[in-house]
């Protein structure tokens, strides 16, 4: 009799009997009792066996599991590549996950094996079919794990093949040597093989998701992965079209740059923009590396329409190639603008050169003194940067009258070919800005001419009036000099433009303040002699009536 049935008897519920009965019973009922734990001891016995074995069993194998893992680094390895990390710190601790795994497997498979031993069939059951579906998933997720092992070394396979490739073409240096930082450090470079490289790994593992989701039989997340990769390799033929267009484009523009950068050094263009402050330096390109740079970009920006095209990826191709195209457009209109400013420049500085040597000629170098303003002797002031012997030498000296307004002559000529360029650029607000900035310089240029010629009457009527020499003609020549000046400088100023009403209103309260002062002091210092004369003036008609 089993434990089974020993329980069904223990559950029957209670019937009176005789004492005599009773007792009968019960010795029967413990003889029986007992026999039946005897037949169970057995039972019991092997269950505990089975226990105790299979924990030894699942800790032994577990403690093997972990043991191979620590000492082939296999796991860690993998975990870093899966993650993308270069290094191994900070990794999750596979080898312990991995042989808690085994060990829990074991110690369930013993729970079930003692449940049937000991015929406890409604609680081995439920633990039954969870591990017959945990067992039957097993072949799925190994075969799962072994295609990821395929992909891993695929992979791993294709990216070495690539990077050994790319490093052999020297792809790297030759793309650094076009956007080189001569500053900056080597570990700032970009590495264009080992982002090819990272993408075609990730790549085969994106190819191999579907068989590994196929394999664990992942339905629901089988469909939207397949969408992705059906699409993603629908793509790839525009992207790689993409890509080779741009290449070509790119190895076009740089072999045009460097013949079309040492034509132009070997023809002498260096010296002569080193004539206009372009030298090559840490800090500067020189004029040939510049006209190459600007045919390098004049050639990529086809090749990057038409790669943009090849791409056919409306929501980056049409704002991209809007843009560019745009840009296209304008180059015309930009080398346009760029003739007439370089024509104006050169113009400009023939006709400086010329107005200062006309000036120099006529004597205008004395116009500071002609005008009555204080100068001091042109100077050269040398400044010893150093006591080394290569030390450097800053030499100021001060520019003549003549040399400043060929200066102005020069700025102005480039003032009006700035509006003309701008305006074949055909851009308003530019337009309107650099006219606006054309009508403010020639206002302040009028305005400085007004006040010139004002001092020089001033000066001049100064020098009139002090000629005659009574004894206040020194004051009266200060007088009349100063108010030469405040005159001609409320001119200049309503010529320049600056708060017009403001200077008319100093201006009249400060000759209507003079006027009152004079009248006043002549009339305050004159009252007796203006009393004598009034007294004459009635006795002399006095006298006349009579």
């Amino acid at each position: 009799m089993d434990i089974t049935s020993l329980l069904a008897q223990a559950t029957q519920p209670y019937q009176p009997v005789q004492p005599r009965q009773a007792l009968d019973n019960s010795v029967d009922y413990m003889e029986r009792l007992f026999a039946q734990l005897i037949n169970f001891l057995p039972t019991l016995l092997g269950a505990v066996a089975i226990l105790l074995v299979g924990l030894l069993i699942a800790a032994v194998v577990s403690s093997i599991v972990r043991g191979i893992f620590n000492r082939t680094n296999v796991d860690n390895r993998i975990a870093a590549a899966i993650l993308g990390r270069t290094d191994q710190r900070d990794l999750p601790k596979v080898e312990k996950v991995i042989s808690n795994f085994v060990f829990w497997v074991i110690v369930l498979i013993t729970a079930v094996a003692v449940l049937q031993t000991l015929n406890l069939q409604v609680v081995s059951q439920p633990l039954n079919t969870f591990l017959n579906t945990v067992l039957g998933y097993i072949p799925k997720i190994v075969g799962a794990i072994i295609l990821f092992g395929v992909a891993w070394v695929v992979a791993t396979i294709v990216k070495l093949i690539t990077t050994r490739g790319l490093g052999a073409l020297r792809l790297d240096e030759r793309l650094n040597t076009q956007f080189e930082d001569r500053t900056a450090a080597s570990q700032n470079q970009l590495s264009l093989s080992e982002t090819i490289s990272n993408a075609l790994y990730w790549f085969i593992f994106l190819l191999f998701l579907l068989p590994i989701l196929n394999a664990l039989e992942l339905n629901q997340a089988l469909l939207p992965i397949q969408s992705l990769i059906t699409q993603v390799i629908s793509i790839l033929p525009n992207i790689l079209a993409a890509v080779l267009i741009a290449a070509a484009g790119w190895l076009l523009a740089t072999i045009v740059r460097r013949i079309v950068t040492n034509l132009l050094a070997s023809a002498g263009s260096d010296r002569l923009g080193a004539r206009f402050g372009l030298r090559q330096t840490t800090a500067g390109q020189s004029l040939s590396a510049i006209i190459g740079t600007i045919v390098y970009i004049l050639i990529l920006i086809p090749f990057a329409i038409a790669a943009l095209n090849a791409l056919r990826i409306e929501a980056i191709s049409v704002p991209a190639i809007a843009m560019l195209q745009q840009i296209l457009n304008a180059l015309p209109l930009i080398f346009t603008a760029a003739i007439i400013l370089i024509a104006a420049y050169f113009l400009g500085r023939f006709v400086s050169e010329l107005v200062t040597n006309i000036l120099t000629s006529i004597g205008f170098d004395n116009i500071f003194s002609v005008l009555g303003i204080p100068t001091r002797r042109t100077r050269t002031t040398i400044v010893q940067a150093s006591t080394q012997p290569d030390a450097t030498r800053v030499a100021t000296t001060t520019r003549t009258p003549s040399e400043i307004v060929g200066i102005v002559v020069l700025v102005g000529i480039m003032l009006f070919a700035t509006v003309a360029a701008v305006d074949v650029l055909n851009i308003p607000a530019l337009t309107a800005l650099v006219s606006g900035l054309t009508i403010v310089f020639g206002r302040i240029l009028a305005g400085l001419a007004v006040f010139a010629i004002g001092l020089f009457l001033a000066n001049l009527a100064f020098g009139i009036i002090t000629a005659s020499g009574n004894r206040q003609a020194q004051i009266l020549g200060q007088i009349a000099r100063v108010a030469i000046i405040a005159l001609v400088s409320a001119m200049a100023l309503q010529q320049i433009g600056v708060a017009s009403d403001i200077v008319n209103l100093a201006f009249g309260l400060l000759l209507g303040a003079f006027a009152i002062a004079t009248a006043l002091a002549f009339g305050l210092g004159a009252r007796e002699v203006a009393g004598e004369q009034v007294r004459e003036l009635l006795t002399s008609f006095k006298s006349k009536r009579n």
